[in-house]
């Protein structure tokens, strides 16, 4: 049985947009023993709309992350409905009363729950796939000097203009629903999330993945009923506040607006000492491979690994496809035994 999180508070956390929350609730899952020289530690952010238990799929003795050799911590991201979010909190809102989290703040809550409740000085690993490798690449760039390694499953450091507009056609389909006041949804927003659930899944997986009909293979009995089972249902379990906020951190992803870098772009990469390993997918239509080369070329020493895949932005988060986890399983257990 799956043993319950575990719930770091921090008193006045002051967010990047000015907002002072009296208590940030940071929760969190851990897998495996802290060693006692405290040197196998891996930290593994969450993704957009996921929850610490959508994404431990992977962490098993055969697995991506073994917990029997390494201490796995998964942070819940501020704002996933599980960490502090407009959900759970009144003193949250969205970016209609100028309030947002950022990746800035996810990272320094994580480096004080590490510093503070584990003692934990140095990362042997951050392993991040989606919004999870935008926050390893925070990490990289503004802790550096305590992350060994970086895995950087499709994702940026930055969201890029192209990645933009379709963040901005989700939320545009969200708070076009009747049920938007403006300010905040009066009731559940069916239609839009109807459209919301779809704008997704045209962008997650591949041209080739639905040409191949990729879905039947998967049990489904028709496109339709792949939409409304696989991708509807899913973000139905999600406030849609909490999507809203997700998206909100998501746009604003940048690893240079921050005091340190002051908005240099190639600065912040170059300033990246860990070893890097940087894995889009081939066919990725978020963070697409070329965006991805661009950034490893920035960062000193990375190694740009693309996962041969149809399966597009999901190939990065592979439950449902074996090939493509046993690409990435092979990949970090060299980059950990480097």
């Amino acid at each position: 049985m799956t043993k319950s999180p575990s719930c770091f508070t921090l008193k006045n956390f002051t967010l990047q947009c000015g907002a002072v929350l009296s208590e940030a609730r940071l929760v969190y899952q851990t897998y495996g023993e802290l060693a006692s020289d405290r040197t196998n530690v891996i930290l593994y952010p969450t993704s957009y709309g996921a929850q610490h238990y959508d994404t431990e799929w992977l962490i098993h003795p055969d697995g991506i992350l073994d917990p029997s050799r390494w201490f796995i911590i998964i942070p819940n991201m501020f704002g996933n409905g599980m960490s502090t979010s407009p959900s759970n909190s009144q003193d949250c809102g969205l970016s209609e009363r100028g309030f947002w989290f950022t990746h800035v703040d996810n990272v320094c809550a994580q480096e004080q729950l590490l510093r503070e409740v584990f003692k934990v000085e140095r990362l042997a690993l951050i392993y991040g796939w989606s919004m999870g490798a935008q926050q390893a690449y925070h990490w990289g760039a503004l802790f550096g000097d305590r992350v060994a390694r970086i895995a950087a499953l499709c994702g940026t450091a930055r969201t890029t203009d192209h990645n933009r507009i379709f963040l901005l056609s989700l939320r545009a389909a969200l708070t076009a629903d009747p049920a938007w006041n403006g300010d905040r949804f009066e009731v559940f927003p069916e239609r839009g999330l109807k459209a919301f659930a779809r704008i997704y899944a045209s962008w997650a997986a591949s041209q080739a993945f639905y040409r191949e009909g990729i879905y039947y293979q998967l049990g489904y009995t028709s496109l339709e009923d792949y939409l409304l089972r696989a991708w509807e249902s899913t973000y139905r379990k999600r406030d849609p506040h909490n999507l809203l906020a997700m998206l909100d951190t998501w746009l604003r992803c940048d690893v240079s607006d921050n005091s340190t870098y002051q908005k240099d772009y190639k600065a912040a990469l170059a300033a990246i000492p860990s070893q890097t390993l940087v894995m889009p997918a081939t066919t990725d239509l978020y963070f697409t491979p070329e965006d991805c080369a661009a950034e490893a070329a920035l960062i000193p020493g990375a190694k740009y690994l693309p996962i041969p895949s149809i399966w597009g932005h999901r190939a990065g988060n592979p439950y449902q496809h074996p090939e493509d986890a046993a690409f990435i399983r092979a990949a970090i257990r060299e980059l950990l035994e480097e």
